[in-house]
């Protein structure tokens, strides 16, 4: 039975000369989601929407809309909107020429234009500034007129690439979650690159992290958060990162530098591993691993603490201070089931659930 909205990679392949941008990429998205495709620059995602959108031909592998084979189609065929980072906006034509130029390359009647681009004007809220250019709307209100020009002909797929990256910080935490809500209303999906971890977790049913041409992992945001499948993508979900710190697993319990504490390790595992805390489980106490305070970032509602621990940096997120003071010797420590364990040689992940689940 076709889905509307559906999407399905199969074992994509695409090469720049020598270079080989993504190696055999699988991935469904289910109809109706708002999926991620999350990485740092040079990772693949863009390169992967612009194959959905058939501006990128692929080397090998399929790809499906709606269970249609779609590999070989122009972009026109293909019935999906995007929005780029740019916004890609015609500055000689006004925010309604802008809007309606979609329906108007595929020969709508002249009142089916009008009302359509009113309704999705009013959608993302700049139904007033139709008569307006491009030069003369802020960086947010011309995001909103290229994601209006993008929903007006209602198309099965939306494909959305850094849409917030040139919008100051504030008005990127509100229009993230318009553009969630504008997602929802719409019942369409959304496909949305960002190499902006936080944003994906806040946005995103589902998120793919990819990492030099490979998806290495696939799940909910707060699924990857808590079990990520290996270091790498455990140091780049998180804000701030994970902290990762070479030890010895043996009897379940790790030595690192001068302390041995215990951990939910594996039944018999042992050997050297990456060991994984996140700031907030990061805990200062009598015993544990020597440290000395570095400096404290005060963020106002809680405190980021950067301890130096022979040589590196690891950091813990508290609610406030509590008495510690930069050149200060303590001791740090954690809960046994906040540990995160990677094997050392592969980086991957050694629990098969996150620590303090079963």
């Amino acid at each position: 039975m076709t889905q509307f909205g559906s999407v399905r990679l199969e074992g994509v392949v695409k090469r720049h000369g020598s270079f080989t941008a993504l190696h055999g990429i699988d991935l469904a998205i289910a109809p109706g989601e708002f999926f991620a495709l999350l990485g740092p620059s040079g990772s693949g995602k863009t390169t992967t929407l612009r194959i959905l959108a058939g501006l990128e031909e692929v080397d090998e592998g399929r790809v499906f809309l709606d269970d249609a084979d779609v590999t070989q189609r122009e972009p026109g065929e293909r019935d999906v909107a995007m929005v780029f980072q740019s916004y890609a906006l015609y500055p000689h034509m006004t925010v309604e020429q802008n809007i309606s130029f979609p329906l108007r390359m595929i020969g709508t009647p002249a009142a089916q234009i009008a009302a359509a681009v009113r309704d999705a004007a009013a959608k993302v809220g700049i139904g007033h500034l139709l008569a307006r250019r491009p030069g003369q709307l802020s960086g947010g209100q011309q995001q909103r007129c290229a994601l209006a020009r993008a929903i007006v002909r209602k198309p099965r797929l939306f494909l959305l690439d850094e849409p917030l990256s040139n919008l100051d910080a504030k008005l990127r935490l509100e229009t993230r979650a318009e553009l969630r809500k504008l997602q929802r209303s719409l019942g369409i999906t959304a496909v949305y690159v960002t190499h902006d971890q936080e944003e994906a977790m806040t946005v995103a049913d589902r998120m793919a992290v990819f990492m030099e041409g490979r998806i290495v992992q696939v799940g909910a945001p707060r699924d990857i958060f808590l079990a990520p499948a290996n270091a790498t993508v455990a140091a780049f979900i998180g804000t701030p990162a994970m902290n990762l710190l070479p030890a010895q697993l043996a009897d379940g319990r790790v030595q690192v530098h001068d302390a041995s504490l215990p951990v939910a390790a594996p039944p018999g595992e042992r050997g050297a591993v990456m060991l994984g805390i996140r700031p907030g489980d990061l805990q200062v106490g009598a015993d544990g691993i020597a440290a000395r305070v570095e400096f404290i970032e005060d963020l106002g509602d809680n405190v980021i603490i950067n301890f130096d621990v022979q040589g590196q940096r690891l950091k813990s997120r508290r609610d406030r201070a509590a008495g510690l003071a930069e050149g200060q010797q303590v001791r740090l420590s954690f809960d046994p089931h906040a540990a995160h364990l990677f094997d050392g040689a592969t980086g991957e992940r050694l629990q098969a659930s996150a620590p303090g689940r079963p």
